[in-house]
């Protein structure tokens, strides 16, 4: 017996709209609750807000949420982060992809066991080492667990490598070229895809990570967006139209990272695997 396919057709819309509200009626609550008076927020329900230029709720999250801040300790800990990220993976990614020796294939797997390793099995020796190190309670401590680089960085970069003709090594070293100006001069820059691809995804995971920055900078002064928030939040937590203020604010650099830059995140990551 054949099913009707006006009825599937009709089915497949309504679980399409059905998901599309799921996904969009939490931002839809968050964006108007944003722009609404506290007595407006409970009292008006889903309705639009009476004035989208009022501001005051924004206001107050910078002021006293101090999201200010937390944007300048967040963007001082990605360019640290990211420039040393970029550099260890594509030389790790270049060691790996243009040369053979005893150890290769070992440290590959030691990059596949920690990826599979649950990160709360290893933060007291995590932490001791970061107490060792003296940077606990200092932007010191993130930007140096963010700087190891994960084993999706290392297949991106080696789908890359892989296809870059070794021929380009060989005529750089026949005209004297060492291996660091090699990696420098040829392979660095025509792993440009793949950087800018890693770029924007470590950006956006080191953005919206609040364990870390929680575990390892209590201080007040050290304060990050997500932590920022999560401070505002606890004595705040009977405003949620300011709440709602807060959460926009933090959420728009990510929506504006996406919407401009998915094509490098998709083109990064399929690139290397097409070619």
């Amino acid at each position: 017996m054949q099913k009707n396919p006006g009825y599937v057709q009709a089915l497949k819309y309504a679980s399409l709209a059905v998901a599309v509200f799921i996904v969009f009626f939490p931002i839809y609550s968050v964006f108007i609750g944003a722009f609404k008076t506290k007595v407006e927020f409970y009292q008006s329900g889903l309705r639009l807000p009476d004035n989208f230029f009022n501001f005051d709720n924004f206001k107050r999250v910078f002021k006293v949420g101090k999201l200010g801040l937390g944007f300048k300790n967040t963007f001082t800990i990605l360019l640290v982060a990211i420039a040393g990220n970029v550099l260890i993976g594509t030389m790790v990614a270049y060691a790996l992809g243009r040369f053979e020796f005893a150890m290769k294939k070992p440290i590959m797997g030691l990059y596949l066991i920690a990826q599979v390793i649950p990160l709360v099995t290893t933060q007291v020796a995590t932490f001791s080492v970061i107490q060792a190190l003296d940077v606990y309670n200092t932007m010191y401590a993130p930007m140096l667990l963010y700087l190891g680089a994960d084993v999706l960085q290392i297949i991106i970069y080696l789908q890359f490598i892989n296809n870059i003709p070794r021929d380009l090594d060989e005529s750089a070293m026949v005209e004297g070229a060492s291996l660091f100006k090699i990696y420098r001069s040829i392979i660095f820059p025509l792993l440009a895809p793949a950087t800018a691809t890693l770029i924007i995804l470590k950006t956006i995971s080191i953005y919206n990570d609040f364990y870390t920055p929680y575990l390892y900078m209590p201080s007040q002064k050290l304060k990050v967006v997500s932590t920022a928030i999560y401070s505002f939040v606890g004595p705040n937590a009977a405003q949620l139209n300011v709440i709602s203020a807060g959460i926009l604010v933090i959420f728009i650099p990510t929506v504006v990272i996406f919407l401009f830059l998915q094509r490098y995140i998709f083109a990064g990551v399929t690139n290397g695997a097409v070619k």
